[in-house]
């Protein structure tokens, strides 16, 4: 019997794409993940290309439930994305890949 997911709130979700940076980048929301009182956010790079949120073009974030609302969720990792990107590490990723881009 199939599983009616309006029912089970840790199965419904909210997903969406942006591009940050020429990047594009998947963003899932998991409300109360697994029936608990955390949602999940999950942010995935294009071909895993690092963010300055991840190394690896995977994050997996969990946070109080309710938190973000899912209407909230691109303008919140935007912020979070950009926020980073003003970190010294991050800024010396991308000098490093602009120069590699030269040659």
């Amino acid at each position: 019997m199939p599983v009616d997911k309006s029912t089970c709130p840790e199965m419904t979700g909210t997903s969406l794409r942006i591009t940050w940076r020429g990047i594009g980048v998947q963003i899932t929301l998991h409300p109360r993940r697994w029936g608990s009182p955390v949602d999940h956010i999950e942010i995935e790079s294009d071909g895993r290309e690092p963010l300055p949120i991840t190394e690896t073009g995977y994050r997996s974030n969990f946070i109080l439930a309710g938190t973000i609302p899912s209407d909230e969720l691109e303008r919140h990792v935007l912020a979070w994305l950009e926020e980073q990107a003003q970190t010294d590490g991050w800024k010396q990723y991308e000098a490093e890949r602009r120069q590699l881009s030269l040659f």
